[in-house]
Formats: structure tokens, sequence, C-alpha cells
């Protein structure tokens, strides 16, 4: 017997509800979410959701979330850092794109956050990526353009508005890493 690829590895959903710690699944591939996240990813994290989340008083229809599993497939279930999602049936795990997901930068995410999810986001039609750089105190914000995701810009003291989503919304980023400057 040879030795053992990825392409031998195909675990499932119901493979990943067993593991104990914190894990993503991508096609069929299991990811260690370990350590935890630093202090300032969970503060910029926190700001994110309260920002958002006083904004959604007359919504009944929308949520926002941090760290939920979305369930994707069988075989991918991701864990955003922040979601906003509106009309999401399902109780344990979301089925439905999010219309905004936020995923915060750390070194040993970069690459997972800034291609293999950017693809998996963009090819379920997530409306809004939001990419973190907490180190730089800066975001990237993408929308999608048909099946396209299109760069909004860098944005570290400005607003954006979030204009296609079921709730407006925007994040005022001065805000969102006001408590980061030092």
């Amino acid at each position: 017997m040879g030795a053992l690829t990825l392409e031998d590895i195909n675990y499932t959903y119901d493979d990943y509800k067993l593991w104990k710690g914190d894990w993503e699944l991508i096609s069929g591939v299991p990811l260690a979410m370990s350590p935890a996240p630093m202090r300032k990813h969970q503060g910029i994290a926190s700001e994110i959701i309260y920002n958002l989340r006083n904004q959604l008083n007359d919504c009944s229809m929308c949520e926002v979330l941090g760290e939920v599993d979305y369930k994707i497939s069988e075989d991918t279930v991701v864990r955003p850092d922040v979601v906003l999602t509106c009309n999401e049936t399902h109780e344990a795990y979301l089925i439905k794109a999010p219309e905004i997901i936020v995923e915060i930068i750390s070194k040993s995410s970069a690459k997972r956050d800034e291609v293999y999810k950017f693809d998996i986001y963009q090819a379920q039609k997530v409306k809004y990526y939001i990419i973190i750089y907490p180190d730089d105190l800066f975001a990237k914000v993408y929308k999608l353009d048909g099946k396209e995701y299109d760069k909004q810009g860098d944005f570290s003291n400005e607003r954006y508005s979030f204009d296609e989503t079921t709730c407006k919304v925007s994040l005022d980023f001065k805000k969102v890493f006001a408590r980061f400057r030092r």
C-alpha cells in the first residue's frame, strides 16, 4: 500500500460533527482552527458584530452571528468569524449563503481565507466578503458582481454601505478599528 495523499482523504459532515476541538472541512480535508484567535482578532469581531447588530433593531429577518458553522455540502463546512444571515431556517448550522461574511486574517489562516474561502464564498454567491487585516487595521471589501467578486476598496477610516442586503446595514471602519489604534 502506498503513502496516503490528500486525494485519499474524504471526510464528511458526519465525521466532522464527532471531532473534538475547532475544525473546518474543505472538500473533505479537515483543517484545524487552533490555537484560539488572538484577543485583537476577537475584539475586532466583537466590534463588527456590535456595529451590525445595532442596525438590525427593525429587521426581524436578519441576524448577526459569530463563529457559526456554515454547511455548504456534505464535505465542506466552514466557520466564518462573523456573518450577517437573513431568512435562515436551519437551527444547528447555516445552510443558506449569508449575505455578508467577515474573515479576520491570522498568519495561520491567510491562504485559507484569501484563496480557498474566497473561491468558496464567491461560488456560493455570498453577496459581500470582507477580509480584515488586524495587524494593519484595514479591510478589503468584495461585492458579488454577477458570478465574481469585485473589490470595492481597502477601508481603514471609511464607512461602507451594503446596499444589496435584505436589511440595509453599513460598517464604519474607523469605529471598528478605533480601540486598536494606539
